[in-house]
């Protein structure tokens, strides 16, 4: 057999690489992704690259839990590990937000327990370097200038490219972290559903995960920093994706969005080639003028598709991108919400009937104001936060119903713990920070990272 990797000759090539996607619901699988700010003890300084107590240090530190370096060229800039050893990657984010991209697993028992392990690898080795991460959606005391830069090839790119697109594209790179799940479809019509509850329901979970009300020390009045920056990043590859609401919509349709999106890059032999601006329908063609005459594999293909940043993106599974890093209760809870949406059937019907008559015009508003107003932002004749609460018992129910034990009687519902309180209490936990910052800090935003330390 060849090795030789197939050419994407045409768009229904690429689609049904997407459709190859669909899976039975009893090999759904749940994947989580978290990242987090790392900062020095002594002074609170964001951590270069390099240097004793820098981002090289944690990621060669963590290699004795059975973690393998990736790299680009000779230099490390990630971790893997086997499956036999718990799956997994350990990832870097342009200023050093370390990411972990969980395996795939079964229930949020086994999800929770990874973020766990991964975050108590973290503490042991950040403890001999003098290190610590908090969870928060954007960095509450450090700009741009102080940010470091990790040396990634993907990233020296995006600074060309971002300040071109919009006005706060290297902040989005250099200043956030998010915490992200990503879910599996059993069908076409199965993805279209689900994308659009994905899409609908975005910003009650960026409300509901508000975690970034700080920027240069002081509070910016906004729930959530973090997602008001992607209104201001590049609108060819964010937003709200209208289409998908549109009758007929499917892999097809998406295909075509995707295709309209200007590449980044290409891969080839470890590097990246630039292809910034260029079009993808070009390089089908053999048209690509950073590389004349070859057309794209399947590869370049998942590569293209992780450059696209709408609200909820399809791949091969659907990711949900509209949350802030948080503490580590709300590291879990994240799965569990959308894992009680969408993973058990009656439920997913019940969503999607929920939001079946929401207008574009209410989608794209809540979009625009959740990131300001978190749960008080106005829909219909209340606010998000009674969307929450409806939206939170359905989410409880559809976990009952998947009946997933701990092997202690515990089903996954506990999981929704860190949402019920943001719920029962009314505000987003931003809210909560602000009035710790005028009432308990003394106006000092430093007390936010031990607070929000791991």
């Amino acid at each position: 057999m060849s090795d030789t990797p197939a050419i994407m000759q045409t768009p229904n090539d690429l689609k049904d690489w997407m459709a190859a996607g669909c899976k039975p619901r009893d090999a759904w699988r749940i994947g989580t992704e978290h990242e987090k700010f790392g900062y020095r003890k002594t002074d609170l300084s964001p951590l270069p690259y390099e240097g004793p107590d820098g981002i090289h240090a944690m990621l060669t530190g963590l290699m004795q839990f059975g973690w393998q370096g990736k790299f680009e060229g000779d230099t490390l800039v990630g971790l893997v590990r086997s499956d036999e050893a718990g799956g997994g990657s350990v990832t870097l984010e342009p200023a050093g937000q370390l990411e972990l991209s969980g395996a795939p697993l079964e229930n949020i028992h086994q999800t929770c327990a990874e973020v766990s392990g991964h975050l108590k690898e973290v503490q042991a080795v950040a403890e001999k370097l003098g290190q610590s991460y908090m969870g928060i959606g954007y960095s509450p005391l450090w700009g741009l200038d102080e940010a470091p830069q990790m040396p990634k090839g993907r990233y020296q790119l995006m600074n060309q490219y971002m300040p071109k697109q919009g006005g706060r594209g290297l902040e989005m790179m250099y200043l956030t972290s998010t915490v992200q799940v990503n879910l599996d479809f059993g069908s076409e019509a199965d993805m279209v559903e689900k994308l659009r509850i994905a899409l609908a329901l975005q910003p009650l979970a960026t409300a509901l995960f508000a975690n970034s009300p700080f920027k240069d020390g002081q509070p910016t009045g906004h729930a959530s920093e973090r997602s008001l920056i992607w209104l201001d990043t590049d609108g060819a590859r964010t937003g709200m994706l209208p289409q998908a609401f549109e009758e007929g919509f499917g892999f097809e349709q998406y295909v075509d969005y995707a295709l309209d999106v200007p590449m980044y890059f290409v891969m080839r032999d470890g590097k990246f080639v630039d292809a910034l601006g260029m079009s993808f329908r070009d390089f089908m063609a053999g048209n690509l003028p950073a590389l004349p005459g070859e057309k794209p594999t399947a590869s370049d293909w998942e590569d293209h598709l992780t450059t696209l940043f709408p609200e909820a993106r399809v791949k091969r599974f659907i990711e949900m991108r509209g949350a802030d890093s948080g503490p580590w209760s709300s590291l879990c809870a994240l799965p569990a919400l959308w894992v009680g949406l969408l993973y058990d059937g009656a439920t997913q019907a019940q969503v999607a009937d929920l939001i079946s008559d929401w207008t574009q015009a209410e989608r794209d508003a809540l979009r625009v104001q959740a990131p300001i107003l978190g749960l008080k932002t106005p829909f219909r004749s209340g606010t998000l936060l009674d969307v929450a609460r409806e939206v939170l018992q359905l989410a409880e129910q559809g976990l009952k119903n998947r009946a997933r034990s701990d092997g202690a009687g515990g089903d996954e519902t506990q999981f929704l713990a860190y949402l019920q309180k943001v719920v029962a209490d009314g505000q987003s936990p931003s809210e909560v920070l602000v009035k710790k910052f005028h009432e308990e800090w003394n106006g000092d935003v430093r007390a936010a990272y031990k607070e929000l330390a791991f």
